[in-house]
């Protein structure tokens, strides 16, 4: 699946509908889990447990190499990314799960709207926004552009998150598409 990349202009054109975003209740629009490296599977509904994270997503199997030992890093269980960044990188809903991302929300997701330590109800489970950054790579700039890198790691724009942010489940619950989330 080839995204077409485009241009600074036409991303910096998109920032007025991302800082629309909610800042309280949003929205979960697409759900991704992960079952093995590089491989996507879009659900429609799914639990989060405080130890596995994502049920069926290989984040615990597939471990870290931000840890000393490789383990599963608790701070980066799942990961939520603001689903107007995505369609504008994308233009196209088949294309969000290229990102890598468990949770597509419409919902604000900037330092100054979800400081670390926040938690979020997604259906009857909740997460907590973890300090740890989420940054773009090379495989981002590769499925989205270079563009797309530059733009969401200008200085201006990092504190709105727009590659996202990372999170650990406090509560175990079930969710789906279309539920809402809130700050708590």
């Amino acid at each position: 699946m080839t995204v077409q990349h485009i241009s600074m202009e036409e991303l910096e054109k998109g920032l007025e509908a991302i800082l629309q975003s909610p800042r309280e209740d949003g929205r979960l629009e697409l759900i991704v889990r992960r079952p093995q490296v590089e491989a996507r599977e879009v659900i429609s509904q799914g639990r989060l447990d405080l130890a596995a994270g994502l049920e069926g997503d290989n984040w615990q199997a597939r471990g870290s190499t931000t840890t000393p030992d490789g383990s599963a890093d608790p701070e980066a269980q799942v990961t939520l990314m603001n689903s107007r960044v995505i369609h504008l990188l994308t233009q196209s809903k088949d294309q969000w799960p290229l990102a890598g991302d468990q949770f597509y929300v419409d919902m604000d997701l900037s330092e100054d709207n979800l400081p670390a330590g926040t938690r979020i109800a997604i259906g009857s489970a909740v997460v907590e926004v973890s300090a740890k950054p989420h940054t773009g790579c090379k495989k981002f700039s590769e499925r989205f552009g270079v563009d797309a890198l530059k733009f969401i790691s200008m200085t201006e724009n990092k504190p709105l998150r727009m590659r996202g942010i990372n999170a650990r489940v406090v509560q175990s619950g079930e969710f789906k598409t279309g539920d809402l989330i809130r700050k708590i």
